[in-house]
């Protein structure tokens, strides 16, 4: 069935950042990365209003041409290049917030995250790229720059350039099914979202704590590109500058400084309470000395190790989990407020 321009124009105005006219023009992937991205910050759905004839004649076209393949290499697109570093990134950013706890998460992890984000890009459209060679280039280069945040920016250049060079057009497949399509939609966002998730509902000061030093190592690294540095730093304020604009925040717009103070504070209000729950686990009062925390931790682990109580091993390890993360959490210097 041929599809329609009215009907993506209206699938585009009502569900557009979740990739619904994607979906029914048949370009999954686009779908995908509207669905993880949000329609590229907004900014990818809004620039699409004019190329939504396009993707409707390409659509239209490949119905066509089911059975025969393109041949030949796609143009080099500059956009699709830079996008794939900046998806690329995020992809990593994130495996960096909900998947960092992983013991090889900088050799496997981190490459593999950025790999894909790179690869669901080139994937857009009627293109595609070489699976094997995107993601061997990304771990090849995660050792160089192990266990430093700013691994992320090389991986993913490194690896948007393979995929560019190793770019294809699409070979013809059968059509499918939409709940086949549905599910494997499914299954890709919740592997995206579900870790993410985790940390941040089950351990929210940490995730919360983790996000803002990321960031700050990250931003740290443009301190050599001044106007490169600044352009980041609106797009990584501008989920912030959204929801101080939409609880009416009067100090909105007061400057980077400013808004990143907030932001801190914000970050650190999480920070003190969890060390007042690790000050009540421990049983002490707030300002307690190194040498009573130290004291303290003692005394309870010989009370709740698992060792010492077999008639109640869940218990037991769960208590003692809790007092080892509370002794970590207090042994830490604090951190002052200032920038």
């Amino acid at each position: 069935m041929a599809k329609g321009l009215l009907v993506t124009y209206v699938l585009w105005a009502i569900g557009g950042p979740a990739g619904l006219h994607h979906l029914y023009l048949g370009r999954d992937s686009h779908a995908l990365l509207w669905m993880l991205t949000l329609g590229g910050g907004g900014l990818g759905w809004l620039w699409e209003f004019w190329k939504l004839p396009s993707f409707v004649a390409q659509a239209n076209r490949a119905q066509g041409q089911r059975q025969s393949s393109r041949v030949g290499t796609p143009p080099l697109s500059p956009i699709r290049f830079a996008t794939q570093i900046i998806v690329g990134i995020y992809f990593g950013l994130v495996a960096l917030i909900s998947l960092s706890f992983m013991a090889s998460f900088y050799i496997v992890g981190l490459p593999l995250a950025v790999g894909l984000g790179v690869l669901l890009v080139a994937a857009v459209g009627n293109q595609t790229s070489d699976f094997k060679n995107t993601l061997g280039v990304a771990f090849l280069t995660s050792p160089i720059f192990y266990g430093r945040p700013i691994a992320i920016l090389p991986i993913s250049l490194a690896a948007s350039i393979s995929a560019q060079k190793h770019r294809r057009y699409k070979s013809s497949v059968g059509s499918e099914t939409l709940s086949v399509r549905l599910y494997r939609l499914g299954l890709a966002y919740l592997a995206f979202t579900g870790p993410l998730a985790y940390s941040a509902l089950c351990n929210t000061a940490a995730t919360l704590s983790f996000v803002a030093e990321t960031l700050g190592s990250f931003l740290n690294w443009f301190n050599f590109f001044p106007l490169l540095g600044r352009l980041m730093e609106s797009v990584l304020l501008l989920p912030y500058r959204v929801w101080r604009l939409l609880v009416g925040d009067p100090g909105f717009g007061s400057g980077y400084f400013q808004e990143w103070e907030k932001l801190y504070e914000f970050v650190s209000s999480f920070q003190d309470e969890k060390r007042q729950l690790a000050y009540q686990v421990l049983g002490l009062l707030e300002g307690a000395t190194n040498e009573e925390i130290h004291q303290r931790y003692r005394e309870l682990v010989k009370i709740w190790h698992p060792d010492h109580n077999r008639h109640q091993t869940e218990e037991a390890q769960r208590h003692f989990l809790e007092i080892q993360a509370a002794y970590e959490l207090l042994s830490q210097p604090r951190k002052p407020r200032g920038f």
